[in-house]
């Protein structure tokens, strides 16, 4: 048995039945071989996308699996790794490298050295009988602790080479969880239970955790609103009482007005990364209890009252059974849930006109508007775009069931939620799986809508087309002025129908929601689907870098 064979029975024995992948490299052929499907991506960094939509959605069972050639292969997939690594999603990246032999030369691009970076973990295969224990090592590190990409190396020298004794020796690591010290969970217990206003902030730690249902336990008991970070957002159901949405660069306004009045923070699977986007900026004042199971995060932006090391999952089934300890019963009411009913209802209200707008062209709020009312959010798995498709979708779409969203931002890359997308629909083929990107964003990756029609990946792209960089108005005024630096251009329906997809181009307010059915009716009925909506430069954010 030859080491890339080897390596497709390891894959299997995990449970991977996908390889996203680029040629050329011989583990392609071996996957086939071994029953598992290529699905080939026009460009190697959103072949990289597609395996992170693919692992967040599978929730890291198994996690999603890219290979690559040495050389130019690894060197475009650099920019999707690094995004895979800030929002630490679980991928195994293979690329092939060059023979060892030539391995060190300069200037030969080595992933095992370049890597080291973007990765939880990087190692190179440098012989044949090392097979076993560094793809133990690799899927360990893919299963426990914080997640993150994990790369192995291997030479194409090796990967052709020839194993001993032609059987493969491995049995899949199982994952390890800890539980947090009972020290901690008593102190965080007493202050949440003490507190004037606890709010609960929870991160993406949370859905690998599965620990929607221990989370909403512990906010029912405390009567304490729950505001998730944008990776975290749909870990809490946002159809519940006690939702304050996901909070980053953007705040629902019942979110920012917990936010403030807060007292105790309960921050829990999040890294409290200072970032504009990723975690929201903490008013001072605040005592926090942050709950994670990296100490890395651990008082890394903030003073922490209360640190507590362990899984999410068993964290907050401690926290639970010692704050009903200590209400003995106690019922809190219900005063909470009517304030954040108060709150939400006065911040919709002041948004009610560009959210049922029918101006032309058409706003961007009446078209997610629109998708909200007519799409059960039960039945889609939703991502966005960067810069204004994301801070206009996720303060406002509801997200009601864990994976309902793919929330990212820390690396945010234009052109990183068509992968995501695709990878997701192959994770969840019973979904309708959307995203939502501008026409910049579209510019970068949308060849590889193509990749979806040609592999059979009936997801929907919608296109935000403003024909130009709404959100970049104030940083380029002079560029624009003399050079209109901002403007770009294309009918992006038209290159959607000549990839072989459906597509529509719609500037009719009237037809937004037709057109969201009618693309929903052509993946259903297996098309890749693209919507391009004609919309204005629209530059509102909903409580922008927290803003009034």
């Amino acid at each position: 048995m030859q080491v890339m064979n080897a390596i497709s029975e390891i894959l299997k024995r995990e449970g991977v039945s996908t390889l996203f992948c680029f040629p050329t490299t011989p583990i392609i052929e071996a996957a086939v071989a071994a029953g598992i499907r290529p699905v080939i991506c026009r460009q190697e960094r959103v072949g990289v996308h597609m395996a992170d939509g693919f692992a967040r959605i599978a929730n890291g069972h198994p996690p999603g699996v890219f290979a690559m050639q040495y050389g130019p292969g690894a060197e475009n997939a650099f920019a999707g790794v690094a995004t895979a690594y800030s929002d630490s999603t679980p991928v195994l990246f293979l690329p092939l490298g060059h023979p060892r032999d030539v391995a060190q030369q300069f200037p030969l691009f080595k992933s095992s050295r370049t890597y080291a970076s973007v990765t939880k973990q990087v190692e190179e295969m440098n012989l044949p009988e090392h097979l076993t224990g560094v793809m133990r090592r690799a899927f360990s590190a893919l299963k426990s602790g914080r997640l993150g990409p994990v790369m192995v190396e291997v030479p194409t020298d090796v990967m052709t080479a020839e194993l001993g004794d032609g059987a493969v020796d491995y049995r899949p690591p199982r994952a390890a969880h800890s539980a947090g010290d009972a020290r901690d969970i008593d102190e965080a217990a007493r202050l949440l239970v003490e507190a004037a206003c606890p709010v609960i902030l929870a991160g993406q730690g949370l859905l690998y955790a599965d620990a929607t249902a221990e989370l909403v336990a512990l906010a029912d008991l405390l009567q304490a609103p729950v505001m998730t970070t944008i990776d975290g957002k749909s870990a809490f159901p946002e159809d519940h009482a006690l939702a304050l949405g996901a909070a980053g660069g953007c705040f629902t306004g019942h979110g920012r007005h917990f936010l403030h009045k807060s007292d105790v923070l309960l921050a829990v699977a999040c890294s409290l990364t200072k970032h504009g986007i990723g975690t929201p900026a903490f008013p001072p004042g605040k005592k926090i209890i942050h709950a994670t199971n990296d100490a890395r995060d651990l008082y890394k932006a903030n003073m922490t009252e209360v640190p507590i090391l362990g899984d999410a999952k068993l964290v907050l089934a401690q926290l639970a059974e010692a704050v009903r300890d200590r209400l003995k019963g106690k019922d809190r009411g219900t005063a909470v849930a009517q304030e954040v009913a108060k709150e939400r209802d006065a911040w919709l209200g002041r948004w009610e006109a560009k959210l049922r707008s029918h101006e032309r062209p058409i706003n961007p709020y009446f078209v997610i508007s629109e998708f909200i009312r007519v799409v059960d959010p039960a039945g889609a798995i939703v991502t966005h775009d960067s810069g204004s498709p994301r801070e206009q979708l996720y303060p406002f779409y509801k997200a009601t069931r864990p994976r309902g969203y793919i929330g990212w931002g820390k690396s945010h890359q234009l052109g990183t939620g068509l992968g995501l997308a695709i990878g997701a629909k192959v994770a969840a083929p019973d979904k309708f799986c959307v995203n939502f990107m501008g026409d910049a964003a579209f510019g970068m990756t949308g060849l590889d809508f193509e990749t979806a029609v040609r592999c059979g990946i009936p997801s929907c792209t919608i296109v935000l087309n403003n024909s130009t960089m709404a959100i970049e108005t104030h940083a380029m005024e002079l560029s624009h002025a003399h050079y209109r630096a901002r403007d770009l251009g294309g009918n992006y329906a038209n290159i959607a129908r000549d990839l072989g997809g459906w597509s529509e181009r719609v500037d009719d307010p009237g037809q937004v929601a037709d057109a969201i059915l009618r693309a929903r009716r052509q993946t259903e009925d297996g098309k890749a689907a693209l919507l391009e909506f004609i919309t204005s430069q629209e530059q509102t954010f909903s409580h922008r870098r927290g803003a009034a």
